[in-house]
């Protein structure tokens, strides 16, 4: 496990390229919309958004939706598909969290998709979550389950091995979330040459701000 940060700006430019990528951000995508109750009237923010494969998933079925990410590079892909698309309900924020910035705005849904692993501490995070959502908004966070720290080749930036979901509940709990649920959103399938495939779950849990 590495304390050092992972360069998303580097790696933003072909971060799509992988079929894996686009598959989970449409099964996670399929994931909220079940246990998260999506529907037209919603503001959303998807936190850590990348290339905002989840973020344009989701930002048909909404009023709108803020894509957050602390890599410029990111946001810059992010950036020219909604000018590309021409997408009005679509926005991005570049905020860095751990050097002092904060989230913009009030929401009824924030989303994350496998970016909690790369959070040296959880329990901050889920506060800001907390703060920014309206009176019954609901927080969706999909990650890996306890994984040992196989899933990346390069552990570099990685601050968790997945979670165990009891443990991220009492997270929820204690962060003032209620109705907290989880369900399995997707599965990854990595090839190794020197042997079988290796499968890694991923988990969506939900909580509602009381």
């Amino acid at each position: 496990m590495s304390r050092e940060k992972r360069d998303f700006d580097q790696e933003a430019a072909s971060w799509d390229e992988r079929p894996q990528r686009v598959k989970l951000a449409k099964d996670v995508a399929d994931a909220i919309v079940r246990l998260g109750g999506v529907h037209p009237t919603m503001d959303v923010l998807d936190f850590g958004c990348g290339t905002g494969l989840l973020t344009l998933q989701l930002q048909p079925q909404v009023r709108s939706i803020t894509g957050v990410d602390s890599s410029r590079g990111m946001l810059e892909i992010l950036n020219g598909k909604i000018s590309g698309r021409k997408l009005a309900n679509a926005r991005t924020v570049l905020c860095d969290l751990e050097n002092g910035g904060a989230l913009p705005g009030k929401y009824d849904l924030v989303v994350s998709s496998m970016t909690l692993h790369h959070i040296p501490v959880v329990a901050p995070l889920l506060a800001h979550f907390y703060g920014v959502l309206a009176p019954g908004g609901r927080l969706c966070i999909a990650d890996l389950d306890d994984e040992g720290g196989r899933f990346h080749g390069d552990n570099t930036g990685v601050f968790h091995f997945g979670f165990e979901r009891d443990v991220l509940r009492r997270c929820f709990a204690e962060a003032g979330f209620v109705d907290i649920v989880d369900d399995t959103a997707a599965e990854i399938v990595k090839n190794d040459d020197n042997g079988p495939p290796a499968r890694f779950s991923v988990f969506l849990m939900t909580g509602k701000k009381a």
